[in-house]
C-alpha cells in the first residue's frame, strides 16, 4: 500500500520494499546526500578542463542546488520531484555536450581523458540516481498520477449532486430600507 504523511515503506532492514510482479523486490537505502555529492564531484572532475561548453557545468550544477534543497526539505515532495526532474533533463542534455563536444584529438593529455571519463560515468551514474530519486518520491508521498491509472476517486465530488455558486449574499429577508440623501 501508499504510506501515509507520518508512515514510512522502508523495512527494518533499512530497504525499500516494491512490488514487482508480485514478488518482493529490495531496494538498499542509498542517502540522497550521497547522490548529490558524487554526482557533485564527477561534474566538477567533467569540467576541470574546458572541453564542455558552460551550459554542462550550469546544467548540472544547477540540477545539484535543487538536490541541495531536497536534502534540506526532507518531507518536501515538490524538491525532491524537481531534482528528479533535473536529473532527467540533464541525461539528455548530456548525451548532447558529450556527443557534440567529445574531443576528436587522437592523442589526448591524461587530465582530459580522465575529465572525459568523470563526465562519461557521470551520466551513466544518473539513471541509478534517478531511480533512487523516483524510490525516494515515492516514499515521501509522490504519485505520478498521469502514468498509472488508480481507482482510488474519493477526493473527487460528483459534479451532479453539486449546488449552483452564490456569487451573491442572500439578502431577501433582509431589506434594509434606502439611506436618505
Amino acid at each position: 500500500g501508499r504510506a501515509g504523511p507520518g508512515q514510512s515503506r522502508r523495512a527494518a532492514g533499512g530497504a525499500l520494499r516494491c512490488a514487482a510482479g508480485g514478488e518482493s523486490m529490495e531496494v538498499p537505502a542509498v542517502n540522497l546526500k550521497a547522490i548529490v555529492l558524487v554526482h557533485w564531484l564527477l561534474t566538477t572532475w567533467g569540467c576541470m578542463v574546458p572541453w564542455l561548453p558552460s551550459s554542462y557545468a550550469w546544467g548540472n550544477f544547477t540540477v545539484l542546488a535543487v538536490g541541495v534543497w531536497a536534502v534540506a526539505q526532507r518531507d518536501s515532495v515538490d524538491a525532491i520531484f524537481m531534482f528528479l526532474a533535473g536529473l532527467l533533463l540533464t541525461i539528455l542534455t548530456d548525451i548532447v555536450h558529450i556527443s557534440l563536444c567529445y574531443p576528436a584529438v587522437t592523442h589526448l593529455t591524461d587530465t582530459v581523458r580522465f575529465s572525459t571519463g568523470m563526465a562519461i560515468f557521470n551520466l551513466l551514474l544518473k539513471s541509478l540516481s534517478c531511480f533512487f530519486a523516483y524510490q525516494m518520491y515515492r516514499e515521501r508521498g509522490g504519485d505520478l498520477g498521469f502514468l498509472c491509472v488508480t481507482q482510488d476517486q474519493s477526493a473527487y465530488q460528483s459534479i451532479d449532486n453539486a449546488e449552483p455558486p452564490r456569487p451573491f449574499p442572500d439578502v431577501s429577508g433582509k431589506m434594509a430600507p434606502p439611506r436618505p440623501y
